[in-house]
């Protein structure tokens, strides 16, 4: 009795080395979607004004379209007013001088979200952090404040051409105020640090520059006139973000030390245990459903295989099937091959669930990425989810 208490335990550690624990792991699944915010803030032109004295309200709207992880685009107006400043010495004792007027600029921009980009996508964080770079124009109006103080110059500067030069004045006004509307050329760039408070609704804050014509601020000094825009706003994602679905992980259990099963064998190894016969080896089935780079649709050429996986398991009620997806190493990065080859294999189990009425229990879904073990030499052939039934 004795032996056959230690000869137990030994077996049941031997086991152990090859047992394995499930793990239910949620995945996500990105989805396209549209999206817009309102924004609110101020904007510092660039200029001879000291820091503060340049700011001016403004407001943004946009709205747009996200159609990966990483890239989306939108279509932004932004607006309200500029302020601009100018000095000189015959004009009110060289003191500054301020004006504003009034604009619109819409853009068309690109969004980058880095936060995907570098660390992988995950649509619970907490914050984000966007690239955004756009081009489009400044339209200007209402500029009735500089074409005042370029009259008001201009009678000052014959006033003090007579006093000091007499007839031989010069010829210099700063301001150069456009009239009516100006359209220029706007380029911008930036970035955005968003805060999800739920799964569509998010608050944000944006830093922008932005570059345009040199008379922008009606003063011609031969370079590009620069304003920026703080804003702070709300966001909302119309449509479902993204899809959860949940997926088994085989984890391997560690074992206890194989030393002490050897010193357990070692004393039983006189006693004689009747020899029991072997049984008759399963059979088999596998089946390697292959993919196109970067895609995770069964293709109708590679559907013959899963038929045959169906037709094995409803031949054999008592049999399981294990799916486990692969990515190839040389494509993407490894957070997104581990998905990849997650929606290859769920693809095949889908398949077997919906169409061949096969239970999920009967079905263990794995999926190996790229950085464990690669099935094929070849690169190409790791783009695969393989099927074994037994």
């Amino acid at each position: 009795m004795k032996l056959n208490k230690i000869f137990l335990t030994a077996t049941l550690l031997v086991a152990g080395v090859c047992a394995n624990a499930q793990e239910v792991v949620t995945e996500y699944q990105f989805k396209p979607h549209w999206f817009g915010q309102l924004q609110i803030g101020g904007q510092e032109t660039l200029g001879e004004g000291s820091f503060g004295k340049l700011f001016s309200l403004n407001a943004q709207i946009n709205a747009g379209f996200k159609f990966n992880p990483y890239i989306g685009v939108r279509l932004a107006v932004d607006g309200w007013r500029s302020r601009g400043a100018v000095k000189v010495p015959f004009y009110k004792n060289g003191e500054n001088n301020y004006y504003s007027w009034y604009y619109v600029a819409p853009t068309v921009d690109a969004v980058v979200d880095l936060t995907n980009l570098i660390g992988g996508y995950n649509p619970t964080r907490l914050v984000e952090v966007n690239f955004i770079g756009g081009i489009g124009t400044n339209i200007a109006f209402c500029n009735h404040d500089a074409q005042s103080l370029m009259y008001n110059m201009s009678q000052e500067l014959t006033h003090w051409n007579d006093v000091n030069y007499g007839a031989q004045g010069i010829d210099f006004n700063p301001i150069n105020a456009w009239t009516g509307g100006k359209w220029s050329f706007l380029a911008q760039f930036g970035f955005a640090l968003n805060f999800n408070i739920s799964s569509r609704v998010q608050l944000g804050l944006e830093l922008m520059a932005n570059v345009t014509d040199d008379r922008y601020n009606s003063k011609y000094w031969d370079n590009t006139d620069w304003y920026f825009n703080c804003l702070v706003g709300v966001g909302y994602s119309f449509g479902p973000k993204y899809r959860t679905y949940e997926r088994v992980v085989e984890q391997p259990v560690v074992a206890a030390e194989p030393i002490i099963v050897e010193k357990i064998v070692e004393k039983i190894v006189e006693v004689p245990v009747p020899v029991q016969e072997k049984k008759a080896a399963r059979e088999v089935l596998r089946r390697d459903v292959f993919f196109l780079i970067n895609e995770y649709n069964v293709r109708s050429e590679e559907m013959n295989k899963v038929s045959e996986v169906a037709q094995y398991l409803q031949s054999h009620p008592n049999a399981q099937v294990t799916i486990t997806g692969y990515a190839d190493k040389g494509t993407g990065s490894m957070a997104y091959n581990l998905r990849l080859s997650a929606n290859r294999s769920e693809a095949v189990a889908k398949i077997l669930r919906n169409e061949y009425k096969i239970p999920a229990s009967r079905m263990i879904v794995k999926s190996m990425g790229e950085d464990m073990f690669q099935p094929y030499p070849d690169p190409v052939q790791n783009r695969v989810a393989i099927c074994i039934a037994e």
